[in-house]
């Protein structure tokens, strides 16, 4: 690949097929069990090198101020002077879903300009920078679905059963921040094993919390559950089901009631932005 050109990419988003909240940290965190999903639909990134030695950034739907926008901050923690470039991006991942949308532009960002500026990072050095930016960036540099523990950024890769899932998200944002500090959260599980989860013995933790605080995404709950295994990912709020085919799946999808956001995906064990890492 030409480092001069454009490079375009697409940066998944994932699902969290389980969540499960082991303890506080003294840090002010939870230690957590989940299982991260990568999934096919992701945002649309463009990166071009330029010559002004600035980060450029222009998106379709930019809503957040650059200085709070990950995908600057990542560029800023990897840029030195005299590089410049221009990123480009199309938000497909509704914000504040729990998709990880933002996580995963930021490893996005951080992969690309690795490559394109030739900076010579490894995984690691590019995942310890992504940590400062949150939680979640971790395992969209490691570029696959994985078990993690910790805050959730202690990751061991897993291949996850092919699946097609039903993600709905009925326009109702939750802060990760106010669940997590909610009295009645449950915060002494224990972990389980991947053959639990495999067997069908998994929950979120978050989602009894999340669904009497927002009525929205129990009624979507409660109507994707008609048709499969609904759960919450993450904090919220979208929701999914999976399904063992396309068709399934896009039938269930169709019906949906047009004011939620709704989209049909596979579910993979491996980001498409790998190839900039080997």
């Amino acid at each position: 690949m030409i480092k001069d050109s454009a490079i375009k990419v697409v940066s998944p988003a994932k699902l969290n097929l389980f969540l499960y909240v082991l303890g506080r940290r003294q840090d002010g965190y939870h230690d957590l069990q989940t299982l991260f999903q990568l999934i096919e639909t992701g945002d649309a990134m463009t990166f071009s090198k330029n010559s002004s030695g600035e980060i450029r950034l222009s998106g379709d739907n930019v809503v957040i101020p650059k200085d709070e926008n990950l995908i600057f901050k990542a560029a800023k923690e990897v840029h030195q002077p005299g590089l410049g470039v221009d990123i480009t991006f199309k938000k497909n991942i509704p914000i504040g879903a729990g998709l990880g949308g933002g996580s995963s532009n930021a490893a996005s960002t951080l992969i690309v300009l690795n490559h394109l500026w030739d900076l010579g990072l490894n995984k690691i050095e590019l995942a310890k920078i992504g940590s400062k930016l949150g939680a979640d960036v971790p395992v969209f540099v490691l570029g696959k679905s994985a078990l993690a523990t910790g805050r959730g950024d202690k990751l061991s890769p897993v291949d996850i059963p092919p699946r097609w899932y039903v993600v709905i998200f009925p326009n109702c944002t939750v802060n990760t921040g106010q669940i997590f500090s909610r009295e009645e959260l449950t915060r002494n599980s224990t972990p389980i094993t991947m053959a639990d989860f495999l067997a069908g013995t998994s929950r979120n933790d978050c989602q009894i919390v999340v669904t009497e605080l927002f009525k929205e995404i129990k009624t979507a709950l409660k109507w994707l559950g008609e048709y499969g295994d609904s759960r919450l990912t993450g904090t919220g709020g979208a929701i999914f089901a999976s399904f063992e085919s396309e068709i399934e799946a896009i039938d269930v999808a169709q019906q949906a009631p047009e004011n939620w956001w709704t989209v049909v995906t596979r579910g993979i064990n491996q980001s498409p932005l790998m190839d900039f890492l080997l």
